[in-house]
């Protein structure tokens, strides 16, 4: 963080002469309940899970110059505002009782903090920045698997190509993408905030870990795929294992410099069998363009976590989608359908002989599977919201102060359009339902429902000043699994490009 705002400080006077992309927005919502429905609070980088509240945001980004060898960026974004609490329950050792504490966001978050070189089609980044998915559309898809846009982007150092490039000797046939980061986890107050004190894991002080690596035809062709893989995963820190109310197990995993390689080349041995957690997805996309503009692309992501996964032994279990882009000139812009499947995890009894020397049981039994949970680094999420697909129920809406996926078992479909129907208006509907049956090791008695939908308009009124925009969203969900809840927004926002040379346009 100290080298970004260093850079910042040092090379603007220098280039003052470079433009500078801004904007600031006001943004208002309210729900029935203390935390957003669904596709309210999904998909916007954690921005906005409280229920009812108010913020405004600003930014400004000194965006990179491609058509120069070497280029250099700097970005910084903000949110100031109030929202709701929401009432977690709490153990309290010395009284032996439970008592109700309210959690809420903080009043003040940095939402972007970065600096960023570019050399030809390489970056480096330091700081905290978004990111996007080579696989679904963020805007529409109910999310990537791996690394969605549904959390907060995790501060660290992270390079890679900024797209796909020509792999040498292939005279373009074949493009290669890929992306390596490490990251630190913030959010350590915050669980400490909505832990229970009386069962579970609370992770602390955890390191990150993310790369990618892609393969795609010649894109120039009106048939082409990608296909590859992502992996992430936590390491180091400290985990306290709770049970009736008392901690009966600490483990300080530290960090060391061979832990980067290790996260990198995962090597089994010891009693964590490999350094950190680890999980991705094996990931394939193909398109097809046709005559007048229109694009059709099916992809799917196959969620892995251990070897079975990893091996494609969880049966259908993954995303699996269709996209369809309209020509420019019909009212209809994009159709995105997709089905997701995470119920053929495993039993909840794993057993290796292995693991138990002295005991007369020989039999090997593969189990526990536990998608986007981890024993030793808790559950796969930044300040509660999922760092993967937002379809699963993220941890932050456990109100028994649980930090784990209590509902990772569950398949269902996930529907959005995108429409303009006309030039300065863009309207977005989505919905979905879920069918949720617990987790690998406790699965449900009775399976959860829920059906959830959103509206999204977003309008330029303005001819004069496009760069204006006013947005209305309205979400629902309904059923057992989420419970009933209704929330509206409207947001205010105005961007621009200011040039420190000449005047503001």
């Amino acid at each position: 963080m100290l080298l970004v705002i260093m850079s910042a400080v040092c090379v603007f006077p220098i280039y003052a002469e470079m433009p500078l992309e801004y904007y600031v927005s006001v943004t208002a919502q309210a729900s029935s309940r203390s935390l957003s429905p669904y596709m309210l609070g999904s998909w916007n980088e954690g921005r906005y899970v409280e229920g009812s509240g108010i913020w405004q945001e600003a930014g400004i980004v000194r965006p990179l110059d491609m058509s120069k060898r070497f280029s250099w960026s700097v970005g910084f974004g903000y949110m100031a505002g109030i929202g709701t609490k929401t009432d977690y329950d709490r153990w309290n050792e010395d009284s032996g009782t439970w008592s109700t504490h309210g959690v809420g966001r903080s009043a003040f978050r940095v939402t972007e903090l970065f600096g960023q070189l570019k050399y030809r089609s390489a970056f480096l980044t330091v700081g905290q920045k978004y990111s996007r998915s080579r696989i679904v559309d963020d805007r529409l898809s109910s999310g990537d698997l791996t690394r969605s846009n549904n959390a907060s982007p995790i501060p660290g150092v992270g390079a890679g190509f900024f797209d796909f490039q020509d792999i040498p000797f292939t005279n373009g046939w074949v493009q290669i993408d890929g992306e390596i980061m490490y990251g630190k986890m913030m959010d350590s107050r915050f669980k400490r905030e909505e832990f229970n004190y009386n069962y579970g894991e609370l992770p602390q002080n955890i390191l990150y870990n993310y790369k990618r690596c892609y393969f795609r035809t010649n894109p120039t062709k009106n048939f082409y795929v990608t296909i590859g893989m992502q992996a992430a995963g936590f390491f180091g820190g400290t985990m306290y294992k709770y049970k009736d109310g008392v901690i009966y197990r600490e483990m300080h995993r530290g960090f060391r410099i061979k832990d980067l390689f290790q996260m990198f080349f995962p090597r089994a041995g010891g009693e964590d069998y490999y350094t950190g957690s680890h999980l991705g997805s094996w990931d394939f996309k193909a398109d097809i363009k046709f005559h007048g503009g229109s694009r059709l692309s099916g992809y799917f992501e196959w969620l892995w976590e251990d070897g079975s996964g990893i091996g494609r032994m969880n049966g259908w279990d993954g995303l699996w989608g269709v996209q369809y882009n309209f020509p420019e000139k019909c009212i209809l812009s994009k159709v995105v359908l997709e089905y997701l499947d995470f119920t053929n995890q495993s039993g909840p009894i794993h057993f290796d002989p292995e693991d138990n020397p002295m005991n007369p049981i020989v039999g090997h039994s593969q189990g526990a599977d536990d998608y986007y949970n981890n024993a030793y680094y808790g559950a796969y999420t930044n300040y509660g919201m999922g760092i993967g697909t937002p379809f699963l129920l993220s941890p932050i809406y456990n109100t028994n102060g649980n930090l784990s996926y209590l509902h990772n078992r569950a398949r269902g479909f996930h529907v959005a359009i995108e429409a303009n129907p006309v030039d300065w208006i863009n309207l977005r509907i989505m919905g979905g339902y879920e069918l949720a049956g617990g987790n690998g090791p406790m699965p449900a008695y009775n399976k959860l429902n829920s059906t959830s939908a959103m509206v999204s308009a977003t309008a330029h009124p303005l001819k004069k000043m496009p760069q204006f925009e006013i947005g209305v969203k309205a979400a629902f969900d309904k059923g057992t699994l989420r419970g009933d809840n209704f929330g509206a927004q409207l947001q205010v926002s105005y961007s621009g490009l200011f040039n420190l040379k000449n005047s503001a346009r």
